[in-house]
Parts: C-alpha cells; structure tokens; sequence
C-alpha cells in the first residue's frame, strides 16, 4: 500500500488505480477492475504514484 510521506512524494505504488490525461490537460483516475471513473484532479500536474495509461507494468513480468 502506498504511503504519503508528508514531505511531498509518497512510498510505493498505488495498486488498482491508473490515470489518463484528458483533452482539456486535466487528469483522470480510473479503477483497474471495472474501468470506472474514480476522480478528476484540477491541477496540471499527474497524480503521484497512480500509474499512467497504458499501464505495461503487468506485461514485463518474466522479461529478462
């Protein structure tokens, strides 16, 4: 599980999430699982530790 450190960064992955950037440059968080819309960040800037689509991390298991 993914932890903030309160000093503007965080320890680990957030797991089940990935984010899209939107047309409008403002990003999306969705629910790996079903595919459902989580929330929208105003900002510019991504979300930290939320993997950003497409998400390959799943793919390059095994590779060596």
């Amino acid at each position: 599980m993914a932890k903030n450190t309160g000093e503007g960064y965080r320890i680990g992955a957030v797991k089940d999430r990935s984010q899209v950037q939107k047309d409008d440059g403002s990003w999306a968080k969705r629910d790996a699982g079903d595919g459902t819309f989580i929330d929208n960040k105003a900002a510019p800037d991504p979300y930290k530790g939320v993997a950003k689509e497409p998400d390959d991390r799943s793919d390059r298991r095994g590779e060596d």
